[in-house]
Protein backbone atom coordinates (compact mmCIF):
# COMPACT_ATOMS: atom_id res chain seq x y z
CA UNK A 1 0.00 0.00 0.00
CA UNK A 2 1.48 3.32 -1.11
CA UNK A 3 1.31 6.23 1.30
CA UNK A 4 -0.90 9.07 0.05
CA UNK A 5 0.89 12.26 -0.91
CA UNK A 6 -0.91 14.66 1.39
CA UNK A 7 -0.11 18.40 1.45
CA UNK A 8 2.16 19.60 4.24
CA UNK A 9 1.97 22.97 5.94
CA UNK A 10 5.75 23.44 5.65
CA UNK A 11 5.69 23.62 1.83
CA UNK A 12 4.95 27.35 1.73
CA UNK A 13 7.73 28.08 4.23
CA UNK A 14 10.24 26.04 2.19
CA UNK A 15 9.30 27.88 -1.00
CA UNK A 16 9.66 31.21 0.78
CA UNK A 17 13.15 30.20 1.98
CA UNK A 18 14.10 29.15 -1.56
CA UNK A 19 13.47 32.71 -2.74
CA UNK A 20 16.06 34.02 -0.28
CA UNK A 21 18.77 31.38 0.27
CA UNK A 22 20.92 29.18 -2.00
CA UNK A 23 20.69 26.39 0.59
CA UNK A 24 17.46 25.40 2.36
CA UNK A 25 17.83 22.88 5.18
CA UNK A 26 14.77 20.84 6.15
CA UNK A 27 15.29 19.21 9.53
CA UNK A 28 13.14 16.94 11.66
CA UNK A 29 13.06 13.44 13.09
CA UNK A 30 13.55 10.52 10.74
CA UNK A 31 10.31 9.33 9.10
CA UNK A 32 8.42 12.62 9.39
CA UNK A 33 8.24 12.84 5.58
CA UNK A 34 11.17 15.15 4.73
CA UNK A 35 12.41 13.22 1.69
CA UNK A 36 8.90 12.67 0.36
CA UNK A 37 8.09 16.36 0.66
CA UNK A 38 11.24 17.50 -1.16
CA UNK A 39 11.27 14.89 -3.94
CA UNK A 40 7.56 15.10 -4.83
CA UNK A 41 6.13 17.91 -6.98
CA UNK A 42 6.24 20.85 -6.80
CA UNK A 43 9.51 21.04 -4.84
CA UNK A 44 11.23 18.02 -6.41
CA UNK A 45 10.82 18.80 -10.11
CA UNK A 46 14.03 18.45 -12.17
CA UNK A 47 16.34 17.94 -9.20
CA UNK A 48 19.22 15.51 -8.73
CA UNK A 49 18.55 13.48 -5.58
CA UNK A 50 21.50 12.33 -3.46
CA UNK A 51 20.87 10.25 -0.32
CA UNK A 52 23.63 9.76 2.22
CA UNK A 53 21.80 6.64 3.38
CA UNK A 54 23.19 5.05 0.16
CA UNK A 55 26.78 3.90 0.66
CA UNK A 56 27.77 4.69 -2.94
CA UNK A 57 26.54 8.28 -2.72
CA UNK A 58 28.05 8.74 0.71
CA UNK A 59 31.45 7.49 -0.49
CA UNK A 60 31.41 9.88 -3.47
CA UNK A 61 30.49 12.85 -1.33
CA UNK A 62 33.08 11.92 1.28
CA UNK A 63 35.94 11.58 -1.24
CA UNK A 64 35.25 14.49 -3.62
CA UNK A 65 32.24 16.55 -2.53
CA UNK A 66 33.28 19.65 -4.51
CA UNK A 67 33.11 17.84 -7.84
CA UNK A 68 29.72 16.33 -7.03
CA UNK A 69 28.21 19.64 -5.94
CA UNK A 70 29.64 21.43 -9.00
CA UNK A 71 27.70 19.09 -11.29
CA UNK A 72 24.37 19.66 -12.92
CA UNK A 73 21.78 20.59 -10.35
CA UNK A 74 19.74 21.70 -8.63
CA UNK A 75 20.17 19.13 -5.85
CA UNK A 76 18.34 17.39 -3.06
CA UNK A 77 20.79 16.02 -0.49
CA UNK A 78 19.18 13.65 1.99
CA UNK A 79 20.31 12.95 5.60
CA UNK A 80 23.23 15.35 5.51
CA UNK A 81 24.09 14.82 9.20
CA UNK A 82 25.66 11.51 8.13
CA UNK A 83 28.57 13.44 6.55
CA UNK A 84 29.12 16.65 8.57
CA UNK A 85 32.12 17.68 6.43
CA UNK A 86 29.71 18.08 3.55
CA UNK A 87 28.54 21.36 5.09
CA UNK A 88 31.93 22.92 4.38
CA UNK A 89 31.68 21.72 0.77
CA UNK A 90 28.25 23.35 0.53
CA UNK A 91 29.78 26.57 1.86
CA UNK A 92 32.47 26.44 -0.82
CA UNK A 93 29.91 25.71 -3.52
CA UNK A 94 27.80 28.70 -2.50
CA UNK A 95 30.79 31.02 -2.22
CA UNK A 96 31.97 29.93 -5.69
CA UNK A 97 28.71 31.30 -7.15
CA UNK A 98 29.83 34.84 -6.39
CA UNK A 99 27.28 37.61 -5.93
CA UNK A 100 24.74 36.01 -8.30
CA UNK A 101 23.89 33.07 -6.10
CA UNK A 102 21.49 30.47 -7.50
CA UNK A 103 18.71 30.67 -4.94
CA UNK A 104 17.21 27.36 -3.86
CA UNK A 105 19.92 25.34 -5.63
CA UNK A 106 20.48 22.97 -2.68
CA UNK A 107 17.61 21.43 -0.73
CA UNK A 108 19.11 19.55 2.20
CA UNK A 109 17.47 17.27 4.78
CA UNK A 110 18.80 16.25 8.17
CA UNK A 111 17.42 14.10 10.98
CA UNK A 112 19.10 16.33 13.54
CA UNK A 113 18.72 19.95 14.54
CA UNK A 114 21.70 21.26 12.61
CA UNK A 115 21.31 24.70 14.18
CA UNK A 116 22.33 23.16 17.51
CA UNK A 117 25.47 21.67 15.92
CA UNK A 118 27.83 24.66 16.18
CA UNK A 119 30.22 23.62 13.41
CA UNK A 120 27.37 23.14 10.96
CA UNK A 121 25.53 26.33 11.85
CA UNK A 122 28.71 28.40 11.59
CA UNK A 123 29.69 26.97 8.20
CA UNK A 124 26.38 27.88 6.56
CA UNK A 125 25.77 31.18 8.35
CA UNK A 126 24.26 33.66 5.88
CA UNK A 127 23.93 30.99 3.22
CA UNK A 128 21.11 28.76 4.43
CA UNK A 129 17.52 29.00 5.56
CA UNK A 130 16.20 26.43 8.03
CA UNK A 131 12.74 24.84 8.20
CA UNK A 132 11.63 22.13 10.64
CA UNK A 133 9.20 19.39 9.63
CA UNK A 134 7.38 18.03 12.65
CA UNK A 135 5.20 14.90 12.65
CA UNK A 136 1.95 15.33 10.73
CA UNK A 137 -0.67 17.41 12.47
CA UNK A 138 -4.26 16.23 12.75
CA UNK A 139 -5.25 18.52 9.87
CA UNK A 140 -2.38 17.32 7.69
CA UNK A 141 -3.47 13.73 8.27
CA UNK A 142 -6.97 14.77 7.20
CA UNK A 143 -5.61 16.19 3.93
CA UNK A 144 -5.98 19.88 4.84
CA UNK A 145 -2.25 20.63 4.77
CA UNK A 146 -2.35 22.98 7.76
CA UNK A 147 -1.50 23.14 11.44
CA UNK A 148 -3.95 24.05 14.18
CA UNK A 149 -5.82 27.36 14.10
CA UNK A 150 -3.54 29.12 16.55
CA UNK A 151 -3.08 32.17 14.34
CA UNK A 152 -6.84 32.63 14.20
CA UNK A 153 -7.03 32.68 17.99
CA UNK A 154 -4.55 35.55 18.01
CA UNK A 155 -6.23 37.35 15.11
CA UNK A 156 -9.75 37.30 16.59
CA UNK A 157 -10.97 39.04 19.73
CA UNK A 158 -12.00 36.53 22.38
CA UNK A 159 -15.61 37.59 21.86
CA UNK A 160 -15.50 35.91 18.46
CA UNK A 161 -13.73 32.68 19.41
CA UNK A 162 -17.00 30.82 19.71
CA UNK A 163 -17.38 31.28 15.94
CA UNK A 164 -14.45 28.88 15.51
CA UNK A 165 -16.49 25.96 16.84
CA UNK A 166 -17.31 23.38 14.18
CA UNK A 167 -19.18 20.06 14.20
CA UNK A 168 -17.11 16.95 14.83
CA UNK A 169 -15.72 15.94 11.39
CA UNK A 170 -16.94 12.57 10.07
CA UNK A 171 -14.38 9.83 10.72
CA UNK A 172 -12.39 11.94 13.18
CA UNK A 173 -10.31 9.65 15.45
CA UNK A 174 -10.84 9.97 19.18
CA UNK A 175 -8.16 11.93 21.01
CA UNK A 176 -6.65 8.77 22.50
CA UNK A 177 -6.41 7.15 19.05
CA UNK A 178 -4.59 10.23 17.76
CA UNK A 179 -2.12 9.93 20.62
CA UNK A 180 -1.51 6.21 19.98
CA UNK A 181 -0.94 6.58 16.23
CA UNK A 182 1.21 9.71 16.42
CA UNK A 183 2.09 11.75 13.35
CA UNK A 184 4.77 9.88 11.43
CA UNK A 185 3.15 9.17 8.05
CA UNK A 186 3.70 5.41 7.90
CA UNK A 187 2.41 4.74 11.42
CA UNK A 188 -0.40 7.31 11.31
CA UNK A 189 -1.78 6.76 7.80
CA UNK A 190 -1.04 3.18 6.82
CA UNK A 191 -0.76 0.92 9.86
CA UNK A 192 -4.19 0.49 11.41
CA UNK A 193 -3.57 -2.53 13.65
CA UNK A 194 -1.87 -1.63 16.92
CA UNK A 195 0.34 -4.74 16.70
CA UNK A 196 1.61 -3.68 13.26
CA UNK A 197 2.27 -0.19 14.54
CA UNK A 198 4.17 -1.61 17.53
CA UNK A 199 6.42 -3.63 15.19
CA UNK A 200 7.10 -0.51 13.14
CA UNK A 201 7.93 1.57 16.22
CA UNK A 202 10.33 -1.16 17.41
CA UNK A 203 12.13 -1.09 14.07
CA UNK A 204 12.23 2.71 14.20
CA UNK A 205 13.87 2.64 17.62
CA UNK A 206 16.40 0.03 16.50
CA UNK A 207 17.36 2.21 13.52
CA UNK A 208 17.67 5.28 15.70
CA UNK A 209 19.91 3.53 18.24
CA UNK A 210 22.01 1.59 15.73
CA UNK A 211 22.55 4.31 13.12
CA UNK A 212 21.15 7.79 13.76
CA UNK A 213 22.48 8.05 17.30
CA UNK A 214 25.90 6.87 16.16
CA UNK A 215 25.98 9.70 13.60
CA UNK A 216 25.56 12.22 16.41
CA UNK A 217 27.70 10.82 19.23
CA UNK A 218 29.36 7.70 20.54
CA UNK A 219 27.12 6.28 23.24
CA UNK A 220 28.63 3.14 24.71
CA UNK A 221 25.80 2.12 27.06
CA UNK A 222 22.91 1.71 24.67
CA UNK A 223 20.94 -0.34 27.20
CA UNK A 224 21.02 2.52 29.71
CA UNK A 225 20.27 5.01 26.94
CA UNK A 226 17.17 3.06 25.94
CA UNK A 227 16.07 2.89 29.58
CA UNK A 228 16.37 6.68 29.71
CA UNK A 229 14.18 6.95 26.61
CA UNK A 230 11.49 4.76 28.16
CA UNK A 231 11.72 6.58 31.49
CA UNK A 232 11.20 10.01 29.89
CA UNK A 233 8.35 8.64 27.77
CA UNK A 234 6.61 7.45 30.93
CA UNK A 235 6.82 11.00 32.27
CA UNK A 236 5.47 12.77 29.20
CA UNK A 237 4.13 16.22 30.04
CA UNK A 238 5.72 16.33 33.48
CA UNK A 239 8.42 18.63 34.83
CA UNK A 240 11.92 17.60 33.85
CA UNK A 241 14.07 16.74 36.88
CA UNK A 242 17.49 15.61 35.67
CA UNK A 243 18.68 14.85 39.19
CA UNK A 244 15.63 12.71 39.88
CA UNK A 245 15.98 10.89 36.56
CA UNK A 246 19.61 10.11 37.33
CA UNK A 247 18.75 8.85 40.79
CA UNK A 248 15.97 6.58 39.50
CA UNK A 249 18.14 5.11 36.72
CA UNK A 250 21.47 5.04 38.57
CA UNK A 251 23.04 7.55 36.16
CA UNK A 252 25.14 10.62 36.82
CA UNK A 253 23.33 13.92 36.29
CA UNK A 254 25.84 14.97 33.62
CA UNK A 255 25.15 11.76 31.70
CA UNK A 256 21.40 12.42 31.89
CA UNK A 257 21.93 15.98 30.68
CA UNK A 258 24.12 14.88 27.76
CA UNK A 259 21.74 12.13 26.67
CA UNK A 260 18.67 14.34 26.87
CA UNK A 261 20.52 16.88 24.73
CA UNK A 262 21.20 14.15 22.15
CA UNK A 263 17.52 13.17 22.13
CA UNK A 264 16.54 16.80 21.67
CA UNK A 265 19.11 17.22 18.89
CA UNK A 266 17.51 14.29 17.08
CA UNK A 267 13.97 15.66 17.63
CA UNK A 268 13.08 12.68 19.80
CA UNK A 269 12.16 14.80 22.81
CA UNK A 270 10.82 18.33 23.07
CA UNK A 271 11.44 20.62 26.01
CA UNK A 272 8.75 23.20 26.70
CA UNK A 273 10.39 25.88 28.86
CA UNK A 274 8.70 27.61 31.76
CA UNK A 275 7.23 31.07 31.31
CA UNK A 276 9.10 33.02 33.96
CA UNK A 277 9.00 36.79 34.15
CA UNK A 278 10.35 38.74 37.12
CA UNK A 279 7.99 40.60 39.40
CA UNK A 280 5.04 38.23 38.96
CA UNK A 281 5.30 36.00 41.99
CA UNK A 282 7.23 32.83 42.71
CA UNK A 283 7.26 30.40 39.77
CA UNK A 284 8.41 26.88 39.01
CA UNK A 285 11.05 27.29 36.31
CA UNK A 286 11.68 23.68 35.24
CA UNK A 287 10.78 22.78 31.64
CA UNK A 288 8.23 20.14 30.76
CA UNK A 289 9.27 17.23 28.57
CA UNK A 290 7.26 15.77 25.69
CA UNK A 291 8.11 13.05 23.22
CA UNK A 292 8.91 14.05 19.61
CA UNK A 293 6.09 11.83 18.32
CA UNK A 294 3.13 11.06 20.56
CA UNK A 295 2.66 7.54 19.18
CA UNK A 296 6.32 6.62 19.61
CA UNK A 297 6.21 8.01 23.15
CA UNK A 298 3.19 5.85 24.00
CA UNK A 299 4.94 2.81 22.55
CA UNK A 300 8.15 3.44 24.50
CA UNK A 301 6.21 3.86 27.72
CA UNK A 302 4.14 0.73 27.09
CA UNK A 303 0.94 2.81 27.16
CA UNK A 304 -2.15 1.27 25.57
CA UNK A 305 -4.64 3.63 27.23
CA UNK A 306 -3.39 7.20 26.74
CA UNK A 307 -3.99 9.81 29.43
CA UNK A 308 -4.40 13.56 29.33
CA UNK A 309 -0.60 13.93 29.33
CA UNK A 310 -0.45 12.07 26.01
CA UNK A 311 -3.13 14.28 24.51
CA UNK A 312 -1.08 17.27 25.73
CA UNK A 313 1.77 15.74 23.71
CA UNK A 314 -0.42 15.86 20.57
CA UNK A 315 -1.26 19.51 21.24
CA UNK A 316 2.38 20.37 21.99
CA UNK A 317 3.53 18.98 18.65
CA UNK A 318 0.78 20.83 16.77
CA UNK A 319 1.98 24.02 18.44
CA UNK A 320 5.58 23.22 17.46
CA UNK A 321 4.57 22.62 13.84
CA UNK A 322 2.70 25.94 13.78
CA UNK A 323 5.52 27.80 15.53
CA UNK A 324 8.10 26.56 13.02
CA UNK A 325 6.24 28.25 10.16
CA UNK A 326 5.45 31.60 11.77
CA UNK A 327 7.57 34.73 11.32
CA UNK A 328 8.50 36.25 13.68
CA UNK A 329 8.61 32.98 15.55
CA UNK A 330 6.33 32.72 18.61
CA UNK A 331 7.43 31.07 21.84
CA UNK A 332 5.66 28.07 23.36
CA UNK A 333 6.02 27.68 27.13
CA UNK A 334 4.16 26.46 30.20
CA UNK A 335 3.37 28.23 33.47
CA UNK A 336 3.26 26.95 37.01
CA UNK A 337 3.32 28.82 40.31
CA UNK A 338 4.64 27.49 43.59
CA UNK A 339 0.98 27.42 44.70
CA UNK A 340 0.40 24.68 42.07
CA UNK A 341 -1.57 26.96 39.75
CA UNK A 342 -0.68 26.05 36.19
CA UNK A 343 -1.41 26.57 32.50
CA UNK A 344 -0.53 23.73 30.14
CA UNK A 345 0.81 26.03 27.40
CA UNK A 346 1.51 29.74 27.18
CA UNK A 347 2.07 31.03 23.65
CA UNK A 348 3.85 34.36 23.33
CA UNK A 349 3.51 36.15 20.00
CA UNK A 350 4.80 39.70 20.02
CA UNK A 351 3.30 41.44 23.03
CA UNK A 352 0.34 39.05 23.25
CA UNK A 353 -0.02 35.99 25.46
CA UNK A 354 -2.38 33.08 24.78
CA UNK A 355 -3.12 30.50 27.45
CA UNK A 356 -4.02 26.93 26.43
CA UNK A 357 -5.50 24.28 28.70
CA UNK A 358 -6.01 20.69 27.50
CA UNK A 359 -8.81 18.54 28.94
CA UNK A 360 -9.94 15.08 27.85
CA UNK A 361 -13.33 15.30 29.57
CA UNK A 362 -16.59 15.97 27.75
CA UNK A 363 -17.59 18.64 30.27
CA UNK A 364 -15.85 21.71 31.66
CA UNK A 365 -16.56 23.80 34.73
CA UNK A 366 -15.38 27.04 36.29
CA UNK A 367 -12.73 25.15 38.26
CA UNK A 368 -11.04 24.35 34.93
CA UNK A 369 -10.33 28.07 34.50
CA UNK A 370 -8.42 28.50 37.79
CA UNK A 371 -4.94 28.40 36.27
CA UNK A 372 -5.85 30.60 33.31
CA UNK A 373 -7.49 33.21 35.57
CA UNK A 374 -4.47 33.27 37.89
CA UNK A 375 -2.13 33.73 34.94
CA UNK A 376 -4.38 36.39 33.38
CA UNK A 377 -4.41 38.34 36.65
CA UNK A 378 -0.62 38.49 36.68
CA UNK A 379 -0.33 39.48 33.01
CA UNK A 380 -3.51 41.49 32.44
CA UNK A 381 -1.86 43.95 30.05
CA UNK A 382 -0.66 41.24 27.67
CA UNK A 383 -3.16 38.40 28.13
CA UNK A 384 -5.08 38.03 24.88
CA UNK A 385 -7.24 35.17 26.11
CA UNK A 386 -7.37 31.60 27.32
CA UNK A 387 -8.73 28.61 25.42
CA UNK A 388 -9.68 25.27 26.94
CA UNK A 389 -9.58 22.41 24.45
CA UNK A 390 -11.94 19.66 25.58
CA UNK A 391 -13.81 16.64 24.23
CA UNK A 392 -17.27 18.18 24.32
CA UNK A 393 -19.28 19.44 21.35
CA UNK A 394 -20.15 23.01 22.40
CA UNK A 395 -18.32 26.32 22.51
CA UNK A 396 -18.67 27.77 26.03
CA UNK A 397 -17.76 31.22 27.30
CA UNK A 398 -16.58 30.53 30.85
CA UNK A 399 -15.08 33.91 31.75
CA UNK A 400 -14.63 37.31 30.11
CA UNK A 401 -11.56 36.15 28.22
CA UNK A 402 -11.69 32.36 28.57
CA UNK A 403 -13.52 30.10 26.11
CA UNK A 404 -13.85 26.31 25.96
CA UNK A 405 -13.82 24.88 22.43
CA UNK A 406 -14.08 21.33 21.07
CA UNK A 407 -10.48 20.28 20.53
CA UNK A 408 -11.01 19.49 16.85
CA UNK A 409 -12.12 23.10 16.24
CA UNK A 410 -8.55 24.22 16.89
CA UNK A 411 -6.31 21.20 16.25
Amino acid sequence: MTLPLLPRAATARIRAAMRVHPVVVLTGARQTGKSTLLTAPPLGRRRVALSLDESRVRAALASDPDSVLAGRGPFIIDEVQREPALMLALKRAVDAMGPDRALGRFLVTGSANLLLMTRVADSLAGRAGYVTLWPMTRREQAGEGTTGRWSELFARPVERWEELAEPRPPGLPAWDALARQGGMPRAALQLRAQADRADWFDAYLDTFLDRDLRDLAQVQRLGDFRRLMAFTAMRTGQLMDQTGIGRELGLQQQTVRNWLTLLELAYQVVRVPAFARTGTGRLVKSPKLYWGDAGLGCHLAGVTTPTGFHFENVVALDLMAWRALERPRPEVMHWRSTKQQEVDFVVERGDQLLGVEVKTSKRVSMSDTDGLRAFAAQHAGRFHGGVILYDGADALRLWDNIVALPWWSVL
